[in-house]
């Protein structure tokens, strides 16, 4: 009798499945008009969709090898995530990457490598490695600062990425004596930890923005004076992601706290222009730069993407002619990275960074100004190789994004654009936050970077130097066509890097104070 009632109940569960699927397909049919492969092909059409959704999550794990994927391969992500975790990074067996492949990079070691002494400051911490050059000094600034670590947090703001995000980097970078860009959302709580912050701003003017939406100096000052942790100022032009394109903060996104973060009212849609409203041309952008110095004591500098060079040609005349302009630029590379945005833009707009970088740098040392801009790198360079090659063209500081989310527990999911992170990294959702635990991965963010140090210094010992800003071109190799021919770098684009002022890394350390209120060069 139980065998039948049983039986029953089984012939139950099949009808409401039955009528569940009639259901679907009626509404298919008859109702839907939006999708017709569900209208042809009914309760089977749904199959297709969940495939195509799930389709990048297969080829990640299933699918793609170690060294296909875009934008970051498992072999890249794998040795980011060791590296975060203080985890054998190395491989065994030689390399399984194409070596002849084009645009593979070759670092000429030395015959015999540069010799620690047993008091050298390398010799007692693996991963000290301060920027050689001082924002703000060649113009005078009352504060100047000299970024305490060659690689740092770049521009990633609150409400982008989530709250826990945000204070696990800024955690990190205090540990590991980094800077963390605050990306041009605003200076929120989270960035107020303890690490040294690079505020930063667009065209929205988030944080530092009167009632009409306009750039606000008496904000700035009041923000810098309040915050003294803020150790420069960062105008955004434009960034690799959209370069030239504004964007939209929906108002269903405008919590109260982002709101009072960004000085933005709550329900309505928030503009960030393409221009700027505070400056309109060059001879204007330098004067606010000026203004902004004047005001506050701070280095300013500028972030672009690059392409067209005619007003970059026409800043490095006004500099070179006034002594006046920014003290440091940072180049974000056309791959994109954080910033979400259309392919059209995302595909083709703006140079790759190596281009882009060294079209730029070339603009800058034809009138003898490189000497007195900080040059800093983003794109994809949170990679020691990668590291070496952008300090031999004239980088003097790296930035990394994408790269610091990965060591905090991104998994390339590439839905940062959908508020659904599953790893709480990019997303406003408090249940999908709840994962990151904010001491575990503030020390993950640190010790990334300090790998990163490490196994950048050791290259550099490898090539015969002591700090990266002595590579040259010449100590760079990159293959540059399909018959398998290398080239240095000079002879591939065309430039000889200026040399960089350095004595040692002792005297760096000498005139740097790491975690204190004070960290300058004179």
């Amino acid at each position: 009798m139980d065998a039948f009632f049983e039986f029953l109940s089984t012939i139950s569960w099949w009808i409401w499945i039955i009528i569940a699927l009639v259901i679907v397909a009626i509404r298919d049919i008859f109702i839907q008009k939006r999708h017709t492969i569900s209208h042809n092909y009914p309760i089977i059409g749904h199959i297709r969709y969940l495939f195509e959704s799930i389709g990048p999550e297969i080829r990640q794990y299933f699918v793609a090898n170690n060294r296909e994927e875009l934008p970051f391969n498992r072999i890249e992500r794998g040795w980011i995530y060791a590296s975060a975790k203080n985890e054998n990074n190395y491989e065994g067996f030689g390399t399984d990457r194409d070596i002849y492949a084009h645009q593979h990079i070759f670092i000429n070691n030395a015959m015999m490598p540069f010799k620690l002494e047993k008091n050298h400051p390398n010799t007692i911490d693996k991963s000290f490695l301060p920027c050689a050059k001082v924002m703000g000094l060649h113009n005078q600034r009352k504060k100047p600062y000299r970024p305490a670590s060659i690689i740092n947090v770049s521009a990633m703001s609150f409400g982008s990425l989530s709250a826990k995000a945000v204070e696990s980097l800024n955690k990190g970078v205090k540990i590991s004596g980094a800077y963390h860009n605050t990306g041009e959302g605003g200076l929120s709580p989270y960035h107020s930890n303890g690490g040294d912050v690079i505020f930063h701003f667009g065209t929205g003017y988030f944080g530092v923005r009167d009632e009409h939406g306009n750039f606000s100096m008496d904000k700035l000052v009041d923000l810098v004076n309040k915050n003294s942790f803020v150790r420069a100022i960062e105008i955004k032009l434009s960034q690799g992601a959209k370069p030239g394109k504004g964007g939209v903060l929906p108002a269903a996104k405008i919590t109260k706290e982002i709101a009072d973060i960004r000085h933005v009212p709550i329900g309505k849609d928030v503009l960030s222009p393409p221009n700027h409203s505070a400056f309109s041309n060059v001879q204007e952008m330098v004067d606010f730069i000026e203004s902004i110095a004047e005001n506050t004591g701070l280095p300013v500098g500028i972030k672009a993407a690059i392409g067209k060079l005619d007003q970059w040609h026409e800043l490095a005349n006004i500099m070179e002619q006034t002594g006046k302009g920014p003290d440091f630029i940072t180049v974000d590379g056309g791959e994109g990275g954080t910033g979400a945005a259309p392919p059209s833009f995302a595909d083709h707009v703006s140079l790759p960074w190596v281009y882009g970088f060294s079209d730029l740098y070339k603009v800058f040392q034809k009138r003898n100004l490189t000497s007195r801009i900080v040059f800093i790198g983003s794109g994809k360079l949170g990679f020691p190789a990668k590291g070496a090659m952008a300090f031999s063209m004239g980088v003097d500081c790296i930035n990394v994004a994408r790269e610091a989310m990965m060591s905090i527990g991104c998994i390339q999911a590439q839905v940062c654009h959908t508020n659904r992170c599953p790893s709480g990294v990019a997303t406003q959702s408090k249940w999908l936050q709840n994962g990151i635990n904010i001491p575990l991965k503030s020390e993950r963010l640190a010790q990334y970077f300090k790998t990163f140090r490490k196994e950048l210094i050791e290259i550099t010992h490898a090539a015969g130097y002591e700090h990266p800003c002595q590579f040259t071109m010449e100590d760079i190799d990159v293959n540059v066509d399909d018959h398998n021919l290398s080239e240095e770098l000079n002879r591939t684009y065309m430039y000889e890097k200026t040399k960089v002022p350095f004595t040692s890394i002792q005297d760096l350390k000498d005139c740097l104070y790491l975690g204190g209120s004070k960290n300058t060069n004179t």
